[in-house]
């Protein structure tokens, strides 16, 4: 579940968190383990690490940035679970100079490929610090919701220019270096020899929604979340998603319930690119 302490923050991570968690059940079924290995890379203050290491999971956090560090640090030991995270300065493209190849049962590449000069080459270093039958969550930045945003912001050029830009950049101001769609991130992750799982869309509407309706209005952050959740897993709601979140799994890891994950990937990116 969403860390109750920040709910407006699990608008941005209820649905990722519930993938995420559900993923780490069944690695601690498949092993037989209760607690897990898993890196963090570009985890920052710990929003997703922290409630890892509530679960009993030992956590490594690998983030370039001393102040996220040290906001972790504090976190974790608010949380009293300083002893399951670690926190290292580092990044995705020297990720082994401070993290174990093959050493993790599941690696979680969340806000990093925006921002990396190669994203094959981020995706590939994260599949090799996974061990066998390990999970990778990908979440990074959807063109869709980018091109969406400044069309009902009324900066219609700009819009275009998202569309049309490679990198999906609607300008020099933009402070997103780049900007994926569904079919993208599936082809990395296919490319480094994973299979797919499933593909969310993360932040459908909570962007577009104006924040004080949320906040003073009785039981609207609950039902907004709820309509998050409901329409994430769904085609036409991932292709305008500000986020997309991308389960994978290494050979060796069993098939998800009901075996729907692949296929349900699949239809994702066929229409999630535009």
């Amino acid at each position: 579940m969403p860390d109750p302490m920040r709910p407006r923050a699990s608008l941005r991570t209820a649905v990722v968190w519930e993938v995420l968690q559900d993923a780490l059940d069944r690695r601690v079924k498949a092993t037989g383990r209760e607690s897990l290995d898993v890196l963090d890379t570009g985890g920052g203050s710990g929003n997703f690490a922290v409630p890892a290491a509530r679960l009993g999971h030992r956590v490594t956090v690998v983030d370039p940035s001393p102040n996220a560090l040290f906001a972790l640090e504090r976190r974790a030991a608010e949380a009293d679970v300083a002893d399951r995270v670690k926190g290292v300065q580092g990044d995705a493209h020297g990720l082994f100079d401070v993290a174990e190849r093959g050493g993790y049962d599941a690696v979680l590449c969340h806000g990093v490929l925006e921002y990396v000069d190669d994203p094959a080459e981020g995706i590939r270093n994260a599949v090799a610090a996974l061990r066998s039958g390990g999970v990778l969550s990908l979440l990074a930045a959807g063109l869709g919701g980018a091109v969406l945003a400044r069309a009902l912001a009324g900066h219609f050029k700009e819009a275009r220019q998202a569309l049309d830009d490679p990198n999906g950049r609607w300008g020099s101001g933009d402070p997103v270096p780049r900007r994926f769609t569904a079919e993208q991130l599936t082809d990395l992750v296919e490319g480094a020899g994973l299979r797919v799982a499933s593909v969310h869309g993360v932040r459908v509407f909570a962007d577009l929604v104006p924040g004080v309706l949320v906040d003073t209005e009785p039981g609207a952050l609950e039902a907004l979340l709820k309509l998050e959740e409901a329409a994430a897993g769904l085609p036409a709601f991932r292709s305008v998603a500000t986020q997309l979140h991308v389960l994978a799994e290494s050979a060796g890891a069993e098939e998800p319930a009901g075996g729907a994950g692949t296929g349900d990937a699949g239809g994702a990116t066929g229409t999630a690119g535009s």
